[in-house]
C-alpha cells in the first residue's frame, strides 16, 4: 500500500515541482515587469477571480465529488457505463460553466465591483483609485474564459488520476506558466499597458492546458462527446456531493477573496504584497500538501468501496505523517527566511527592497498557517472519499465565518498583514474540526510510534532553524549583496538547513523503510 502511494506521491511531487518552479519564474518575470504597483494589483485581482471559480467548478469541489463516484464505476461497472457517466458529467458541467463564463465576460464590471468594492466606490466618487476599477473590468473580460478551459482540463485530470496516471494532470499547469512568461517577454513590450499581455497569457495558457489533456483521454478510451444529463444517477450523486463540497474545499480560496475585497480599501501594493507572499506559500503547499491529498483520494475511495477500514485508517495516517514530515520544516523555513526569499526571487526591476520587506511581513503571517492548509487538504479526503461532504462544508462555513471576524479584528491594527494572519487562523480552526471528527469516529486512529515520530520531526526542525539562524547573515547583508550573490547564499543556507534536518532524523532513528510500509 505505502510503496504505491509513495511512488505516486513522488511522481506528482516531481511534476508539481516543475510547475511550481516555472510558476516562481513567472512571478519573477511579473515582479520585474510591474513590481507591486497599481497595475500589478489589478492584474492579480483579475487573475484571482477565475482561479477562485476554478476551485469550485474544477479541481477543488468537483474533483472531490467526481473521483469517488468514478472510482465506484471503475470497480463495479463496464467501460461503456464509465464512458456514459463521463459524457453526461462533462455535458452538464460544461453547460453550467459556459453560462457562468459568458456572464463573467459580459458582466465583468459587476464582478469587479463585487470583489473590488474599494476601487468601485472610488470610481463612483471620482477618486484617484477609480481607474483601477475600469482596468479590472477590462482585464476580467480577457481572463474569465480561463475558467471554461481549466474546468474541462481539470475534469480530464481527475479521470486520469483514477487510472493512476497522476503525472499528466500534475504536469499540465506548466503550460499556463509558460504562456504567461511568453506573453510577458514577447507581447508585453509591444503594448503600452503590459498587464493586458499578461491577461492574454492567462487566456491562452488555459486553452493549451485543455488541448494537452485530450490525447491522453483518447488513448484511455474515455474521450467522449458531452451529453446533458442533469437527472442521470451518477450526475445526481456527483452534484449532491459537489454542492456542499464547494464550501468545504474552497474555504481557503474564499478567505483569499475576502482578503482581496478588504485589501481594495487598503494602501496601494497591499494586493500585490499578499499575492507574492501567497505564491511562496503555495510552493510547498502544492508540492507536498496537494500532491499527498491527490494520491491518497483514489486510494481512500477504493478502501471505502472495499470496506477495508484498517487499510483506510493506515492510508490516511500515512498522508498525515507525510504532511508533518514535510510541512513542519517548510513552515519554519518560510517564517525565518521570508525576506531573503522574496529578495532573491523578486527584488529587481520594478520590485523594490521596500516591496520585499512589506511582502515578507505577510509571508511570515501566512507561513504560520502552512501546516493547517496542508492538513485541511489531507484530512478532507477522509470525508470526501467516503462521500461525506456535509460535515466538511459545515466546518468550512465555521472557519469562513471565523475568518471574517478575524479580518475585521486584525485588518485595522495590522493592515494587510492582519488579513494573512486571519487566513492562517481560520485554516487552523478548519483543520482542527476535521481532525477531531475523524478521531472521534475512529476513522483516524493512533498508530504505533506516533509520539516518537512527532518528537523526531520537532527536534529536527528546531536544530534546522538554529543552524539557519547561525549561518544566515543579517538583513542588511542580504540587501547589499548582488543579484548573483543572493541566490547562492540562499541556496547555501537552505541546503545547510536541509542537511541538518535530515541528519537529525537519521540520528534519532528514522529510516526510508518507515515510509514504504506500515511500520513506524
Amino acid at each position: 500500500m505505502s510503496k504505491a502511494l509513495l511512488r505516486s506521491g513522488f511522481i506528482v511531487s516531481a511534476m508539481t515541482l516543475i510547475s511550481r518552479v516555472l510558476g516562481l519564474v513567472r512571478d519573477v518575470v511579473i515582479a520585474n515587469l510591474m513590481g507591486a504597483g497599481a497595475a500589478a494589483d489589478v492584474f492579480f485581482f483579475a487573475n484571482k477571480i477565475p482561479n477562485f471559480l476554478r476551485r469550485l467548478f474544477a479541481e477543488g469541489a468537483f474533483a472531490q465529488a467526481f473521483v469517488p463516484v468514478l472510482t465506484e464505476y471503475k470497480q463495479g461497472k463496464e467501460l461503456p457505463d464509465q464512458q456514459l457517466l463521463i459524457a453526461r458529467v462533462s455535458g452538464t458541467l460544461g453547460t453550467i460553466v459556459t453560462v457562468v463564463t459568458i456572464f463573467g465576460v459580459v458582466a465583468s464590471p459587476v464582478v469587479a465591483a463585487l470583489f473590488g468594492m474599494g476601487w468601485f466606490l472610488d470610481w463612483w466618487n471620482d477618486g484617484p483609485q477609480g481607474q483601477k476599477f475600469v482596468l479590472a473590468s477590462d482585464l476580467l473580460r480577457i481572463t474569465f474564459p480561463y475558467l471554461w478551459f481549466i474546468s474541462f482540463a481539470a475534469m480530464a485530470g481527475a479521470i486520469l488520476n483514477t487510472l493512476g496516471k497522476f503525472a499528466v494532470a500534475a504536469f499540465t499547469p506548466v503550460f499556463l506558466n509558460v504562456a504567461i512568461i511568453a506573453a510577458a517577454i514577447w507581447l508585453a513590450p509591444q503594448l503600452e499597458q503590459p498587464e493586458y499581455a499578461l491577461a492574454w497569457g492567462v487566456f491562452f495558457g488555459g486553452f493549451i492546458q485543455l488541448l494537452f489533456q485530450l490525447p491522453f483521454l483518447k488513448k484511455a478510451g474515455l474521450l467522449v462527446k458531452p451529453l446533458w444529463g442533469w437527472k442521470d444517477p451518477g450526475v445526481t450523486k456527483i452534484r449532491k456531493l459537489m454542492l456542499p463540497a464547494i464550501f468545504g474545499v474552497s474555504v481557503s480560496q474564499i478567505n483569499l477573496l475576502l482578503d482581496t475585497l478588504i485589501a481594495s480599501f487598503l494602501m496601494t501594493g497591499s494586493i500585490s504584497w499578499l499575492y507574492y507572499s501567497d505564491r511562496l506559500l503555495e510552493f510547498p503547499l502544492g508540492l507536498f500538501g496537494i500532491a499527498i491529498a491527490t494520491v491518497i483520494l483514489p486510494a481512500l475511495s477504493s478502501r471505502h468501496v472495499d470496506k477495508s477500514t484498517e487499510n483506510f485508517s493506515a492510508t490516511l495516517d500515512w498522508g498525515i505523517r507525510m504532511v508533518l514530515l514535510l510541512g513542519v520544516p517548510a513552515m519554519a523555513g518560510l517564517f525565518v527566511l521570508a525576506e531573503p526569499m522574496l529578495m532573491v526571487l523578486f527584488m529587481h526591476g520594478a520590485f523594490s527592497p521596500d516591496d520585499a520587506r512589506m511582502a515578507s511581513y505577510s509571508l511570515m503571517a501566512y507561513s504560520t498557517g502552512l501546516l493547517s492548509f496542508m492538513m485541511v487538504k489531507v484530512l478532507a479526503t477522509g470525508f470526501y472519499s467516503r462521500q461525506d461532504t456535509k460535515r466538511p462544508v459545515k466546518y468550512g462555513i465555521i472557519a469562513m465565518a471565523a475568518n471574517m471576524v478575524f479580518n475585521i479584528a486584525l485588518a485595522i491594527p495590522f493592515s494587510y498583514v492582519g488579513l494573512a494572519l486571519a487566513t492562517a487562523a481560520s485554516a487552523a480552526i478548519n483543520a482542527g474540526l476535521l481532525g477531531v471528527t475523524l478521531w472521534r469516529e475512529g476513522v483516524l486512529k493512533k498508530q504505533p510510534g506516533t509520539g516518537r515520530f512527532i518528537l523526531q520531526v520537532l527536534l529536527a526542525t528546531t536544530a534546522m532553524i538554529a543552524g539557519v539562524l547561525w549561518l544566515s547573515p543579517d538583513i542588511d547583508a542580504w540587501r547589499t549583496s548582488s543579484l548573483v550573490e543572493r541566490p547562492w547564499l540562499l541556496a547555501q543556507v537552505i541546503g545547510f538547513g536541509a542537511a541538518i534536518y535530515i541528519g537529525v532524523l537519521v540520528i534519532t532513528g528514522m529510516r526510508p523503510r518507515h515510509f514504504r510500509a506500515r511500520e513506524y
